[in-house]
């Protein structure tokens, strides 16, 4: 029986937030100098990219930003935009240069290279993901598959890609996840009470989030639960404390090595098990099935059989719970080819569905159905912030683990995009619980 009920919350309005005050920016990073260029040949040398093409890539850039509310200092040269949040290209010729030559893989890789800066980085941000669909042309938007990279094939989720993507993002070392995480280890949305939310209670927001899951699917004592995606352990360990049986699933070595040394040391071994495994691969029937951002690293090709998966190990009368970070339908139609620079540099193989294409799937290849939506993306943002201000405070112990300061641009961009994503509207994030329409 699940225990510590969370009261429901309306789908599209899950709280209503206080005002957030200001958030102090944190100072920016040094300009990186001698960076690796094997590491990152990509950040220290310029792109190949014709002039004509630089030179478009300047006009529309210039055009689009004059009419956001942005301030963009361009060097010595001048000032373009409405005002607002700025942003400081240091190195024009350069940043342009990357936008022609790879679009937003130069955007983010300019960023990493030390050729634009922002006192505000989130807020520049921000206003460029709430006017992404307006950023390039029309005429250009339909021209997309000419103009824009396309993802490598090595890429693909096959089980064989899958280990190497997944190994890409989650084995770089546990000791740096544990620098901005909480102590939970907790990589996912939380679940505030109010804004701005306090980073004390961050674990307290993320039990909130996992105890609501678990309320959904059912999962108690007795139960036999399958998790998808184990992250560093939490969900499995408090399912465990509510007396279910977990059997619980990832591709990374290294969080199954302290996944199991968290469960041994609060002593529900006996509870769960840890598997190295594809969800392919998984075998057996369970009560309850529960997956928390794990639907983003499946690729579109591979979501029918990740859901036939989740409906053919789901027991008659069973429940699921996923937790799925979704993007605009239209974006995603115009962008599911394109190589990001997400991809490139933090979740290869990684594409965000959209709520149309779950229904889409769920509908065309199983017999599972949507009961209800729980969206909060508010809360991502604020989960974001949190561990965006503790990387930031811990430079020099990020340094000691071996990450260079292009890591740590990178980084930073990364949690910043993401957190302006979902403070622009551009992104959520849902709970989503689904049951299998059984025969009669």
């Amino acid at each position: 029986m699940p225990t510590s009920p969370i009261p429901p919350v309306a789908p599209g309005a899950p709280f209503a937030p206080a005002p957030r005050a200001p958030v102090p920016a944190a100072p920016a990073p040094s300009r990186p100098k001698g960076a690796d260029p094997e590491r990152w040949p990509d950040v220290v040398a310029l792109p190949r990219a014709s002039g004509a093409r630089t030179a478009v890539a300047e006009r529309l850039v210039r055009r689009a930003l004059a009419r956001l509310p942005l301030r963009v200092r361009l060097a010595d040269r001048d000032s373009i935009g409405l005002g607002g949040p700025l942003m400081d290209i240091r190195e024009p010729d350069a940043f342009f240069r990357r936008l022609g030559a790879g679009g937003l893989i130069g955007f983010g890789e300019s960023y990493m290279a030390g050729e634009w800066e922002s006192p505000d980085l989130v807020g520049v941000l921000t206003v460029l993901a709430g006017n992404a669909a307006g950023l390039v042309p029309a005429p250009l938007q339909k021209l997309r598959r000419l103009w824009a990279l396309r993802q490598p094939a090595a890429q693909a989720n096959t089980p064989e890609g899958s280990r190497d993507n997944i190994s890409h993002h989650y084995d770089l070392s546990n000791d740096l996840f544990a620098l901005f995480l909480d102590e939970t280890l907790t990589y996912s949305a939380a679940v505030f009470r109010g804004f701005p939310a306090e980073r004390d209670l961050l674990s307290a927001a993320q039990h909130r989030k996992i105890d609501r899951l678990l309320d959904q699917a059912g999962a108690g004592p007795g139960t036999e639960l399958l998790e998808i995606g184990t992250g560093w352990g939490e969900l499995a360990l408090r399912a465990a404390a509510r007396g279910a049986r977990v059997t619980t699933l990832t591709l990374s070595r290294e969080q199954q090595e302290l996944a199991r040394h968290r469960i041994r040391e609060a002593g529900h071994e006996d509870r769960v098990d840890v598997r190295l495994c594809d969800y392919r691969d998984v075998t057996g029937e369970y009560d309850a099935i529960v997956s928390v951002e794990m639907i983003e690293a499946v690729g579109e090709e591979f979501w029918p059989v990740y859901f036939r998966t989740l409906e053919r190990c789901l027991a008659p009368g069973g429940r699921i719970a996923l937790q799925a970070i979704t993007m605009p339908d239209d974006r995603m139609l115009a962008s599911r080819s394109t190589y990001t620079w997400i991809q490139k540099y933090i979740f290869p193989g990684g594409l965000l569905p959209s709520t149309e294409a779950l229904d889409r799937v769920t509908t065309g290849h199983t017999g599972l159905r949507i009961q209800r939506r729980d969206s909060f993306g508010t809360h991502y943002a604020e989960t974001l912030r949190l561990w965006r201000e503790r990387f930031g405070e811990r430079a020099a112990q990020v340094d000691a683990l071996g990450f260079d300061l292009t890591f740590r641009r990178m980084w930073t961009f990364y949690l910043a995009y993401s957190e302006a994503g979902f403070r622009s509207g551009y992104l959520d994030v849902q709970q989503i619980l689904l049951t299998r329409e059984d025969p009669a």
